[in-house]
């Protein structure tokens, strides 16, 4: 199945960035206010899913579906319930991070939740590229300039880094002493991660 591309509200400006990522297939699903992308990237939307209280409800045939403003889920949230409800396996959130720290925590809780049921997902904004690391072994290439791990659930076991400025073996990150951040790729070499127990977010930084 093709993969499911959430945009949220929040506003990233690098659009070439957002255009190297999306693929001809992407399923476009715009939350609300992030329906802007779609309008400013000339994207046409496959589902709209918003209780429209930062946008207006456009008068379309695209299918939609209009939610309470009182409600559990955030928008995004529900948009990647609804997503995994159709089946998808693959997802990119864009637009999920930003200025309010409590939505931006909840979109990363997101990579976590993702994570759990066995999808891949990660989140892509101006200055970063985050994902979850868990049973996978994860790759991070020379072109960013730093990466950081941070444990957003329990504490994360059995971590290795090779290729990085600082590696580990067999270490243990919990999540009340967070001393992953602001690593850095060896000159020519890709780094790599693995965890055997837990999970770790990966921010892969695209500038200093």
């Amino acid at each position: 199945m093709n993969r499911c591309v959430i945009f949220g509200g929040i506003d990233m400006t690098d659009d070439s960035r957002i255009r190297a990522a999306l693929r001809p297939d992407d399923f476009i699903l715009c939350c609300d206010s992030g329906l802007r992308y779609a309008e400013r990237l000339h994207l046409r939307p496959a589902l709209i899913v918003g209780d429209f209280d930062s946008h207006a409800k456009p008068e379309t045939e695209t299918e939609m579906i209009v939610l309470p403003r009182e409600k559990d889920d955030t928008d995004t949230v529900y948009a990647a319930r609804e997503a995994v409800r159709r089946g998808f396996e693959d997802f990119l959130l864009i637009g999920v991070t930003g200025r309010r720290f409590d939505h931006t925590f909840g979109n990363v809780s997101l990579l976590l939740w993702l994570d759990r049921m066995g999808k891949k997902a990660r989140i892509l904004d101006d200055y970063s590229e985050m994902e979850m690391v868990s049973r996978t072994p994860v790759e991070i290439s020379g072109d960013y300039p730093y990466f950081s791990l941070l444990n957003i659930s329990g504490t994360a076991r059995g971590i290795t880094i090779r290729g990085a400025k600082y590696p580990l073996n067999n270490a243990e990150i919990p999540s009340d002493y967070q001393y992953g951040i602001s690593n850095e790729v060896l000159p020519g070499q890709t780094a790599s991660v693995t965890v055997q127990e837990g999970c770790l977010l990966l921010v892969k930084v695209f500038a200093g």
